[in-house]
C-alpha cells in the first residue's frame, strides 16, 4: 500500500479535531479503552454526545482551551492506503507549527464552519498551503447539519473559495460538504445531502493520485551516511545511504557526485538485505558505485547532464519561528538536505501579509510567525533546486548556533 500524508487546518471551533476523531473511529483505529475514556469524559462535561475531539487534542492546555496548539501526528489505514495526519493549529500565533506540519504533506485539508463561511483564517490557511506547494487541497465545509444541509449555503462558500483560489498556486481543489459530528460524507455518502454528487472524504483520500506530484525526472540523492561494515565477510562493501529526493535511479546509470564532479556508474541499489532494480522518491536506499570515489555525508549523487548548480547566493521565502527577530547581517547555521554550513543574511526584501498577500517593502526585520523574502549568502555551496521544482532540495532550516534551536524554515526561489 502507498502512503498519503495530509495536513489539516481550520479556525478555532471549525471541528477539525472532531473530524480527525471521526476518521480514526470509523477506520477502526481507536482502541476500546480510548473510546471508553472519551465517552466518560464527554458525559462528565455534560455533553449529550461523544466529543471525538478529545481523541486528538493531546495537550492539557489544548483540551482546556478547546484549541490546537502543537502539531500532532496520527496514523491510520484503510484496505487501500496508509495515512499520516499532521493535525496543525489554525491560530495565527502558531503559524510556525502549521508550516512545520504541512511542509511534507501531499494534501491539505482546510475546514470551514458552514455557519460562518470563509474567514480570514480560512484564507490564510489556503495561502500557506499554496506557499508550501502542497499539490492537493480539500475544502471541507463542516457542520452542514447546523444549517439544515442547505445546498445554497454550500454553493455560496464553494463559489467564494473557488474565486479566491484562482489567485493562488493550487493545482487540484476539491470541495466537500460534511458533518464530522454526525459522520455525513466523512466515510460514507450522506443521505441528508442528495444534491451532492461528489465522493466522501475518505474515498477522495484513498484515490487522490500523488505519485506524479514528485519530481521523477531530475535525479537527486543526498548522501546521508557512508556504510563501511567492519566484518571480514563484507570488507569490500562500500555504500552510500540516503533518501531519494528526485528522479529514478537504476543499476548501470551513469552518475556524478557533487560537489567534486567525479563520475561513475551505479553498481547496485540495496534496501535492507536485498537488491532492487530501481529507486525513486521517497525511498530510503543504499547506493553502491562501480568506482571507489571520495563520497561523504552532504554530497549529492545526480546525473552528469542534469545536476543542480552549487550555489552560495540564495533567494528564499522564510518563515521565522522565534521571538528574536531576523535582521540583516545576522549569522546563522543552515541545514539543507544532508548538508550543513553557515549563512549571512544579506537583506530582507519584504514581509508578506498572509491575510491580504500585501508585500511590505519597508520592513527591516521578520518577527515571530512572519513570512518574508530573504536573501543570504552561504559559506558552503548548496546543491539546491527551486522549491516549486523539488520540495526536498528546495527547502532548508535555519539554526541558532548558540542554542541549537531551529529558528526558521525556508523555500528557495532562486540560487546562483
Amino acid at each position: 500500500m502507498d502512503l498519503l500524508r495530509f495536513a489539516t487546518a481550520g479556525s478555532v471551533d471549525d471541528g477539525k479535531s472532531t473530524l480527525i476523531g471521526r476518521l480514526l473511529l470509523d477506520s477502526k483505529a481507536i482502541f476500546e479503552d480510548q473510546m471508553s475514556a472519551v465517552e466518560t469524559t464527554s458525559k462528565s462535561r455534560g455533553y449529550d454526545y461523544t466529543d471525538l475531539a478529545l481523541l486528538t487534542d493531546g495537550l492539557r492546555s489544548e483540551r482546556e482551551q478547546g484549541i490546537t496548539i502543537d502539531v500532532a501526528y496520527r496514523y491510520f489505514a484503510t484496505p487501500k492506503r496508509k495515512f499520516i495526519i499532521a493535525d496543525t493549529p489554525g491560530h495565527i500565533q502558531y503559524t510556525r507549527n502549521m508550516v512545520t506540519g504541512a511542509s511534507t504533506a501531499d494534501l491539505g485539508l482546510v475546514l470551514v464552519d458552514a455557519r460562518n463561511g470563509l474567514t480570514e483564517q480560512s484564507r490564510r490557511h489556503a495561502v500557506l498551503l499554496s506557499l508550501l506547494r502542497v499539490p492537493h487541497l480539500v475544502l471541507a465545509v463542516n457542520k452542514m447539519d447546523l444549517v439544515d444541509y442547505d445546498e445554497d449555503v454550500f454553493n455560496k462558500i464553494a463559489k467564494e473559495f473557488g474565486s479566491f483560489a484562482t489567485k493562488l498556486a493550487i493545482p487540484d481543489l476539491t470541495i466537500i460538504p460534511m458533518s464530522a459530528l454526525k459522520g455525513d460524507n466523512v466515510v460514507t455518502r450522506s443521505e441528508n445531502m442528495p444534491w451532492y454528487a461528489g465522493t466522501s472524504l475518505i474515498h477522495h483520500l484513498e484515490n487522490v493520485h500523488v505519485a506524479s506530484d514528485r519530481d521523477m525526472i531530475d535525479s537527486r540523492f543526498p548522501v546521508q551516511y557512508v556504510i563501511r561494515p567492519k566484518s571480514d565477510e563484507f570488507h569490500d562493501y562500500r555504500g552510500y545511504a540516503g533518501q531519494v529526493a528526485g528522479g529514478v535511479l537504476k543499476p548501470g546509470d551513469e552518475v556524478q557526485v557533487l560537489p567534486s564532479g567525479m563520475t561513475s556508474r551505479i553498481k547496485a541499489i540495496d534496501v535492507f538485505d536485498k537488491e532492487v532494480s530501481e529507486a525513486y522518491p521517497p525511498m530510503s536506499v543504499t547506493v553502491r558505485l562501480e568506482d571507489d570515489l571520495d563520497v561523504s555525508r552532504g554530497d549529492m549523487i545526480c546525473r552528469p547532464k542534469n545536476s543542480p548548480t552549487p550555489s552560495q547566493n540564495i533567494d528564499a521565502m522564510v518563515c521565522w519561528m522565534t521571538n528574536e527577530p531576523l535582521r540583516p547581517r545576522q549569522k546563522l547555521a543552515i541545514k539543507h538536505t544532508t548538508r550543513t554550513g553557515k549563512v549571512l543574511i544579506k537583506s530582507i526584501q519584504y514581509r508578506l501579509d498572509i491575510n491580504t498577500l500585501h508585500r511590505d517593502m519597508e520592513t527591516g526585520e521578520l518577527g515571530l510567525n512572519e513570512i518574508g523574502r530573504v536573501q543570504f549568502r552561504s559559506a558552503v555551496p548548496l546543491l539546491c533546486d527551486p522549491y516549486d521544482k523539488n520540495r526536498t532540495t528546495g527547502a532548508f532550516i535555519l539554526i541558532d548556533e548558540a542554542t541549537g534551536n531551529t529558528v526558521g524554515a525556508g523555500m528557495i526561489n532562486d540560487a546562483n
